[in-house]
């Protein structure tokens, strides 16, 4: 004999696996964790001081 469903409960599931997958997409297309972006930024901050501190005067600054 066959078990007995409930095709409400069923269907329900079947849509939260469809997306569940349907997020993991989005997230793995779209998405960046918070860490990854603190870390990208620090990044581009530490990157940015460093081309700072090794600017040289233009030749025309330093006579002024």
């Amino acid at each position: 004999m066959a078990e007995i469903i409930n095709l409400r409960m069923a269907r329900k599931a079947a849509k939260r696996a469809a997306d569940a997958t349907q997020a993991a997409a989005n997230r793995a297309r779209h998405g960046q964790t918070s860490a990854e972006r603190v870390r990208q930024a620090q990044a581009a901050e530490r990157l940015a001081r460093q081309v700072d501190g090794a600017r040289r005067e233009s030749p025309e600054q330093e006579r002024d």
